[in-house]
């Protein structure tokens, strides 16, 4: 192993479902990980039992924490390497993400890296409007934001962060409801650097019902105007190549309505027939469009007819993009300084938890092939110590209640890497 030291932060809350994937992705690697720490953020489901199968570190906090962000929080200070990746509970790394991921940071500038995302499934409609928006966002917007050098986000899935900076700045903020976006403005506008690292692949699980998708896109929309409102005087003295990104999609949110009503304005107003007007329309669309997914399919190896087939649900997320987006806009920077709103607070994931019918106890099957479930002797009855222990807080990090305890399972999981050695937790 090469280059800096990494540690794994996967924050986690009732993830049974598809933390195993995640934890197998992050397990194989070509370069390993030297720690991999699942933030269990008061699971009520088997996500603590199933981590500790898999013979990785898992923290425990007294109570739920209610955001990514503080679950984050509460697993830095056990973290020691140069770098620190947090990954979805639902994310799988492609095997030679890590080390992609690290070159970036020989030089010193750099804190923060971050990969391409793609989505995991395209079997709903919703997925398939994600795939075609990760796809052309991932090969047109952000090659163009790296090669300025002013990304607009590095995607909270899947970035690697300079530890020291991002302990100096008092952790992962938690002041927006997308503390991505939040440091990587907040670190441009210090001065540091961060970069896009195309070759460096990382699949997540995107909404699969419209219920949700609205509940991811009204977080992530509202997250964009709160940093909007607390960043943009910065960004125009400090970052204004940043800043141009910023107006560039402030722009776009509002002028896309007159976009989708030309066809009308040509048919009524310059009486253009249904077919010239159409054609225009689809002409440009389509002009935009296809070359950078084109591209995307080449490079990913990715069916050109499977893109195909996802063009028309790209509209259906478009929509729900903007309605959403102007309702971020109005609550965020109109609503809120005029004392009228709150904003938006409270984190919720654009997925359902496991159904609680679900839930049961049925025995896991580790990699290694020893049986064990929630009542195995080789798990513990708790994964948190004594709640009246009080914080150990190395790093100085800001976080409310107690570290209540790291456990790994008696039996660390062989990887599939012949370099498998790796900092071992006990039981503290």
């Amino acid at each position: 192993m090469s280059g800096p030291t990494i540690t794994a932060i996967v924050p986690a809350y009732n993830e049974e479902e598809g933390i195993g994937e995640t934890l197998e992705a992050l397990l194989n690697q070509s370069e390993p990980f030297d720690e991999i720490i699942v933030a269990n953020d008061a699971s009520t489901d088997r996500t603590r039992e199933i981590s500790l199968a898999y013979g990785v570190t898992v923290v425990t906090p007294p109570q739920n924490l209610g955001s990514k962000a503080r679950a984050q929080n509460f697993a830095l200070p056990f973290c020691k390497t140069d770098l620190v990746l947090p990954v979805d509970a639902d994310t799988v790394l492609a095997p030679d993400y890590v080390s992609l991921i690290k070159e970036p940071f020989a030089d010193p500038e750099v804190v923060i890296a971050a990969g391409c995302v793609l989505t995991k499934n395209s079997r709903t409609m919703t997925e398939r409007g994600r795939t075609i928006e990760y796809m052309f966002g991932f090969h047109w917007h952000r090659p163009i934001q790296n090669a300025a050098n002013s990304p607009v986000v590095c995607s909270g899935c899947d970035s690697a962060f300079r530890r020291k900076d991002l302990v100096d700045f008092g952790g992962f903020p938690e002041r927006t409801i997308v503390e991505d976006m939040d440091y990587t403005w907040s670190q441009q506008i210090a001065g540091k650097r961060a970069v896009y690292v195309g070759d460096a692949v990382a699949y997540a699980a995107d909404p699969d019902t419209m219920k949700y998708l609205r509940k991811q896109v009204w977080r992530w929309m509202a997250g964009f105007f709160q940093n909007v409102r607390i960043h943009s005087r910065e960004l125009l003295q400090k970052k204004r190549m940043l800043a141009l990104w910023v107006f560039l999609a402030v722009w776009e949110i509002l002028t896309v309505p007159l976009w989708y009503v030309m066809p009308l304005i040509w048919l009524f107003v310059f009486q253009w027939t249904p077919i010239v007007a159409g054609a225009w329309f689809f002409g440009a669309e389509f002009a935009l469009l296809m070359p950078p997914l084109i591209y995307a399919s080449i490079r990913r190896k990715i069916s050109f007819w499977h893109v195909l087939m996802c063009i028309p649900a790209l509209y259906v997320v478009k929509a729900v993009n903007f309605t959403y987006a102007w309702k971020a806009l109005i609550v965020e920077l109109v609503l809120f300084p005029l004392g009228l709103s709150k904003g938006l607070h409270d984190y919720e994931k654009g997925r359902a938890d496991t159904p609680t019918s679900d839930r049961t106890a049925e025995p896991l099957q580790t990699v290694a092939g020893a049986r064990v479930s929630a009542s195995s002797p080789g798990l513990p009855a708790r994964a948190v110590g004594a709640p009246d222990t009080p914080a150990v807080n190395p790093e100085g990090i800001a976080n409310e209640g107690y570290y209540q305890g790291i456990q790994s399972s008696p039996k660390r999981l062989m990887r599939a890497s012949k370099h498998s050695s790796r900092r071992v937790t006990g039981q503290t």
